[in-house]
């Protein structure tokens, strides 16, 4: 069964910095791009990163270029979003996926709060 378990959210300050990171579990982890989107409360959701399978090739939105960086390490089945300069727009649950045999799977997510 594939598992994603995201963490490390929580309430910071703008300007501030967080690590989420996404555990996976149920398949070959280091065979699979993996990516992070986010939904800001009463809006849609909003892809982030994507990084490919092994680690070589990173991918942002415009809107996190330059603040974010998506990473992975493979022999910890574990996905990482390094979060920096944080602004409240960048309120959200973030939610890790990854797409397996054509099937897309998600987390639970982990919410991420900016505020003075």
């Amino acid at each position: 069964e594939v598992q994603l378990v995201e963490s490390g959210g929580g309430l910071v300050r703008p300007g501030g910095s967080l690590r989420l990171s996404c555990a996976a579990s149920g398949f070959t982890f280091g065979s699979y791009d993996m990516s992070w989107v986010r939904q800001a409360p009463g809006k849609g959701p909003e892809w982030v990163s994507a990084i490919n399978s092994g680690g070589g090739s990173t991918y942002y939105a415009a809107s996190v270029k330059g603040r974010f960086t998506i990473s992975r390490d493979n022999a910890k089945n574990t996905l990482y979003l390094q979060m920096t300069s944080l602004k409240p727009e960048d309120t959200a649950v973030y939610y890790c996926n990854a797409l397996v045999g054509y099937i897309h799977y998600w987390g639970k997510g982990t919410l991420v709060t900016v505020s003075s």
